[in-house]
């Protein structure tokens, strides 16, 4: 190419990082749609939050002025806008019912335990799937290799919180190596709470990624490439931990991505099981007393959250695939 001459793109072809801006755009829909279907679910359900300030003795005219005072009288497209406006201006969904506080300041002060939690169960699911389906895949056809595929069998059918307590009566109740609920002291207390809570959490991803994992393994294990590094007198462990798990690692990280919901909605349920005072005690409270604006910022915080993971998860695949780079 001559010195001055512009490299001209082909009409058509995929620009680098195309795939980022398609993501963001679809991340920004996401959380738009979120944002409407939030607003207006709640305001179906039936229960007057009026009547659960007031209490269920109060008069039609308290029960009025209440209405006036929420913005509950204003036709329901006056509400919306006036939720969205409040959103975008001070960066929450208004202040709670119930206590008056700002929804942004009651879910700051309970977001850190439950990232907490969210990270620990993170680590324990990989760590474990990671363990049981090298195990499986090194000893295919075998006892162990059938054990260990009858596992996700039998665990994708058991409800969360029906594990929770399974753990609580056998690790807690009867050997006492964990408290029964809540929170310690000091950061060596909190892990050592949030332990179990964190197993319970990521028993529920645990089958899904053994199998996905497993599966990728096996097919990595059978190619050209693995029979000539064993051909060159590589040790198998080297083998599998520097060259199999590598190539397989991509897919069961796009699946941890899309199950990060799901991950997310689990750890909620749990801290009510455990007794934790995080977001998901705040809004099964919340759910309880009508508190909808507390209700809104939960699951828009949860939404923002999912979408933030999710296009991270989807940067971290591209950089370990140079092959997508550029697609769209």
């Amino acid at each position: 190419m001559k010195p001055g001459k512009t490299l001209i793109r082909p009409a058509g072809s995929p620009t680098p990082y195309r795939w980022l801006r398609s993501a963001l755009i679809k991340a920004v829909i996401v959380i738009l749609c979120v944002m409407t279907a939030v607003f207006f679910l709640i305001r179906i359900v039936p229960g007057d939050p009026a009547k659960m300030i007031l209490g269920e003795y109060s008069t039609p005219e308290a029960i009025a002025g209440m209405h006036h005072t929420l913005g509950l009288d204003l036709p329901l497209w006056d509400q919306f806008i006036r939720f969205m406006q409040t959103l975008f201006t001070h960066g929450d969904t208004g202040n709670s019912i119930i206590s008056g506080t700002s929804t942004r300041t009651l879910i700051a002060e309970r977001a850190p335990i439950t990232m907490l939690l969210i990270v620990m169960a993170c680590v324990l699911a990989v760590i474990i799937a990671l363990l049981l389906a090298a195990a499986a895949a090194t000893h295919k056809d075998k006892l162990l290799d059938h054990l260990i595929r009858i596992f996700p069998t039998i665990t994708l059918g058991m409800p969360i919180f029906w594990v929770g307590i399974l753990l609580i009566l056998l690790l807690s109740v009867r050997l006492h190596w964990f408290p029964v609920g809540g929170v310690g002291e000091g950061w060596a207390g909190t892990l050592h709470s949030l332990a179990l809570p964190a197993v319970t959490v990521a028993f529920s991803q645990i089958p899904t990624l053994v199998r996905s994992l497993r599966a990728q393994m096996l097919e990595v294990l059978e190619s050209d490439f693995v029979v000539t590094l064993r051909a060159a007198g590589i040790p198998g462990r080297v083998i599998l931990f520097k060259h199999v798990l590598r190539n397989s690692a991509l897919p069961t990280l796009m699946l941890l991505g899309v199950n990060i919901s799901y991950l997310i909605g689990g750890t909620l349920v749990v801290e009510q099981v455990f007794g934790i005072k995080g977001i998901g005690s705040l809004l099964f409270t919340s759910i309880s007393k009508r508190d909808f604006p507390v209700i809104q910022g939960i699951a828009l915080y949860c939404a923002v959250s999912v979408v933030i993971i999710s296009l991270l998860i989807e940067i971290i695949s591209k950089w370990l695939d140079p092959r997508t780079k550029g697609k769209p």
